[in-house]
């Protein structure tokens, strides 16, 4: 009898998850795990110590979803309230585990978590499987160590390589232990409240079929700066940073839609922002955990600091830049914000306020539902000047995009950009007390 261990991180679904598939077939018994939530060690004089109120909610529904699709294959999810380096190893004990299996991760400290354990039981097999990208390792062009500098030049190389078709749904899994207890911790935490999007597998592929069925993907490269509008964007995010959503299903629904609808220039920017998404995943293998330092992958320190006053006005939209507030005042209230926007605000945490880029990237984690380790400390240190951006600087003139993408301010007022006291810092340095 083989027990193994199924640890389920950033892949929270039944489709397209090889590394369950393969557990399936090497064990008898199988326990699905996961651990709630996994924070990483302190960085910076702060950390993100809960999950902003959408993205928690987005999670545990998610959570709940995969719980009932695992159910309809004879399992469950135990989700427990620890560290899996606390929590695992009891596990492994008391059910005699001989196998764990996960799902690739582009997480320095949840990779980091994973060695460890490997260390500890050397007698144990450990397996990991990539799910998370478009592309094997091994399908790259270059070794992970030689990964192109710059976006354009990794897309050059990989526009053109054939993606695998994503794998069919499990139907069946193995069970698990009779003694493994059924814990609830989800029910208590599950509030309601209004947002338009809904965790889970089924969710996320109830939505790709809607977006795919509407001409929308034909209008991509016109309406996705928009600041605001369900149909403005793909709106995919979500399900695919939680991994109910596999990026090859993206792409296989894409071809279809070539094939069925039409193919033309905003068809194909949804593959090329794939691809962004792409890079940014082995960007973050690749550096690991460069990807947290003030000095980014360039070693150049930006001429920021930290200003506890101007950061809680940035995250609060309370500063003298209306388009920034209305745009944080929709991420606090929906956990979601444009692709614009989210450039607009850290544009003006960088430049305007010279803060930290640390400190915007940790808030949009704690913030946004779609958050995803390596695509959000990636764009951060792109837009800051420290990572791949070949242009080092990244500048935008708010007054400028406001008349370009918020001419009317109906966005603004919407959002209640305006509704701010017009100061930045409440005192002046000449006001510091002596000491």
């Amino acid at each position: 009898m083989v027990t193994g261990l199924f640890l389920f991180q950033n892949d929270l679904r039944l489709h397209d998850n090889p590394a369950l598939a393969l557990a399936a077939k090497e064990v008898n018994e199988l326990i699905c795990i996961y651990c709630l939530p996994q924070h990483k060690a302190n960085m910076l004089p702060y950390s993100v110590t809960q999950l902003g109120t959408q993205r928690q909610q987005f999670l545990l529904q998610s959570l709940t979803d995969l719980n009932r699709q695992l159910n309809q294959c004879r399992q469950h999810l135990v989700i427990l309230l620890d560290h899996p380096l606390n929590i695992l190893p009891e596990l492994i004990t008391q059910y005699n585990v001989s196998a764990l299996y996960r799902s690739q991760h582009a997480g320095f400290y949840e990779n980091q978590s994973w060695q460890i354990l490997k260390k500890r039981y050397p007698y144990l097999q450990f397996t990991t499987v990539a799910s998370h990208t478009l592309f094997d390792q091994p399908e790259l062009p270059f070794d992970i160590e030689d990964l192109p500098p710059t976006f354009s030049k990794f897309r050059k190389q990989v526009e053109n390589h054939p993606i695998q078709k994503p794998m069919r749904r499990l139907t069946s899994l193995p069970s698990p232990p009779n003694t493994l207890p059924k814990f609830d911790v989800i029910s208590p935490l599950l509030t309601h409240h209004s947002s338009e999007f809904t965790g889970g597998e089924e969710a996320g592929l109830s939505h790709l079929t809607a977006y795919f069925a509407s001409r929308h993907p034909s209008h991509y490269k016109l309406t996705r700066n928009a600041l605001d509008g369900w149909e403005n964007s793909t709106k995919l995010s979500p399900w695919l940073a939680l991994g109910c959503l596999s990026p090859r299903t993206l792409i296989e629904r894409l071809e279809i839609y070539h094939q069925q609808v039409e193919q033309n220039s905003s068809t194909e920017w949804i593959k090329f922002e794939l691809l962004w998404r792409e890079y940014f995943q082995w960007y973050s293998h690749n550096h690991q955990q460069k990807l947290f330092r003030f000095k980014g992958i360039k070693n150049k320190s930006p001429n920021t600091s930290f200003y506890p006053e101007r950061f809680k006005r940035w995250c609060h939209g309370n500063t003298p830049y209306p388009i920034v507030n209305a745009c944080m005042n929709q991420l606090n209230q929906t956990g979601f914000m444009s692709n614009r926007g989210r450039q607009l605000v850290a544009s003006c945490l960088v430049n305007e306020l010279s803060l930290d880029w640390r400190y915007g990237a940790a808030y949009f984690e704690q913030q946004l539902i779609d958050y995803d380790v390596a695509s959000n400390w990636g764009n951060w240190q792109y837009l800051a000047g420290v990572g791949a951006d070949p242009k080092e600087h990244r500048h935008f003139n708010l007054l400028k995009q406001t008349e370009l993408y918020d001419p009317e301010q109906s966005f603004i007022r919407k959002w209640r950009g305006n509704e701010n006291d017009g100061n930045l810092d409440a005192v002046d340095a000449a006001d510091w007390p002596i000491k």
